[in-house]
């Protein structure tokens, strides 16, 4: 879950920008190596930028850094 808490800190530093966008945290997220990128793309195989805001991510360890659109962060999540 370490992995996860780390891309949501590092994510949420980019959400208090007024030019936050979720290109740019798809841009953050890339340079993670702890992105599991195939599983990452199954879990957003219906994401709708309009409509969701941005992705959520997940890591190699299993953890989720997940997009919370209510409150504009992400938040870590275990492995389910």
């Amino acid at each position: 879950m370490i992995q996860a808490q780390s891309l949501a800190r590092a994510l949420n530093a980019l959400t208090k920008s007024s030019q936050f966008s979720y290109v740019k945290a798809r841009a953050a997220a890339r340079k993670d190596e702890n992105v599991d990128w195939p599983r990452t793309k199954l879990l957003n195989e219906s994401f709708n930028a309009e409509v969701d805001g941005c992705e959520s991510f997940v890591m190699r360890d299993g953890s989720v850094c997940e997009w919370k659109p209510g409150a504009f962060t992400f938040a870590a999540r275990p492995p389910r």
